[in-house]
C-alpha cells in the first residue's frame, strides 16, 4: 500500500509462543491493508511460532520471517524489523502485536493521519480511545505509567506506552541510533527521541481489546525497567531545562555588566 508519496508499507510483528495468533492476525491485516508487506519477527518460539510464520511466508510473498536466535526483548525484535525493513526501502514502517490487542482493521486511520505526520500513535488515553476487557490493575498501571511519564519528561503524548504506532522511514531513520531500549520501554524511548528531534507526533484513538489466546509477556521487571529508564530521562532533561535557564538568565547579565564597563 503507498500512501500519497510515503512508499510502500511494511508491518513489524514480534513473536514468542504466539502458535494460536500469528495466523489469524496476519490474515485480518492483509484483508484491512491489501498492499502491504509483514515481517515476522520470532524470537526462536518453543510452540512452533517460527515454522508457522514460514508456512504463511511460503503461501503469501507480502509475508516475511525474520528468525532470531534467543528472546532477546521486544525493542530488540523491532529494531532488527526497522533496519531490515529500511535497508530494502519501505516508505511506512508499523509496529503491531501479534495478540490480537491491536486490530488491523484501525490499521487505516494511523497511516491516514501519517500523511500529516513523522509518527502515529494509535492512543488509547485521548477521547474515543478505549481499552476492553482489561483488568482494572491493568489499565490504572498502564494510564499510570503514561502519566508518570508525561511529568516528569514533560511531553504531550496522552498514550506513550502504546505499542500501536506508524513511522514514516525518514523519521525512522534520524532516531534509530538513539534508541537504546531492548524491552517494552522501546515505546517510550521511540516517542521520547522523535520529539526531542523536532518530528510532529500524533495520537489517533484506538479500541486496545485484552488478548483472548495466549499469555502476556508483561512482568513486573518490565515495568520496572520502564519506570527507571523514563525517571533517568527526566531527571536529566529537567537538570538540562535549568541549566539553559541558569545560563539564559545569569549569563545575559554578565553579558551585559561587561557591555556597560
Amino acid at each position: 500500500m503507498a500512501i500519497a508519496d510515503l512508499g510502500k508499507v511494511l508491518v513489524c510483528i514480534p513473536t514468542y509462543n504466539e502458535i494460536d495468533n500469528i495466523a489469524p492476525i496476519t490474515e485480518r491485516i492483509l484483508a484491512a491493508v491489501p498492499a502491504a508487506d509483514i515481517l515476522i519477527i520470532d524470537d526462536n518460539s518453543p510452540d512452533g511460532t517460527g515454522e508457522a510464520a514460514d508456512r504463511l511466508a511460503d503461501s503469501d510473498p507480502r509475508v516475511h520471517v525474520m528468525h532470531r536466535t534467543t528472546k532477546n526483548g521486544l525493542g530488540a525484535a523491532y529494531l532488527a524489523g526497522f533496519r531490515w525493513g529500511l535497508e530494502r526501502d519501505y516508505g511506512v514502517l508499523v509496529e503491531h502485536d501479534a495478540d490480537g490487542s491491536h486490530q488491523p482493521e484501525q490499521l487505516p486511520s494511523l497511516l491516514e493521519a501519517l500523511e500529516d505526520a513523522d509518527m502515529v500513535k494509535g492512543s488509547r488515553y485521548v477521547p474515543g480511545g478505549s481499552v476492553v476487557n482489561w483488568p482494572k490493575s491493568r489499565e490504572l498501571l498502564s494510564r499510570g505509567g503514561s502519566l508518570w511519564t508525561r511529568f516528569v519528561v514533560g511531553i504531550p503524548v496522552h498514550d506513550i506506552t502504546g505499542g500501536f504506532n506508524a513511522f514514516r522511514a525518514d523519521a525512522l531513520r534520524l532516531i534509530l541510533d538513539d534508541i537504546t531500549s531492548v524491552g517494552y520501554n522501546i515505546q517510550v524511548d521511540l516517542t521520547w527521541h522523535a520529539l526531542q528531534r523536532g518530528l510532529r507526533v500524533v495520537e489517533v484513538p484506538i479500541e486496545f481489546i485484552q488478548r483472548e489466546r495466549g499469555e502476556s509477556k508483561m512482568s513486573g521487571a518490565i515495568v520496572a525497567e520502564g519506570f527507571v529508564r523514563t525517571t533517568a530521562w527526566g531527571l536529566k532533561h529537567r537538570v538540562g531545562q535549568v541549566v539553559d535557564w541558569a545560563r539564559g538568565r545569569f549569563g545575559g547579565e554578565r553579558g551585559d555588566e561587561a557591555q556597560a564597563s
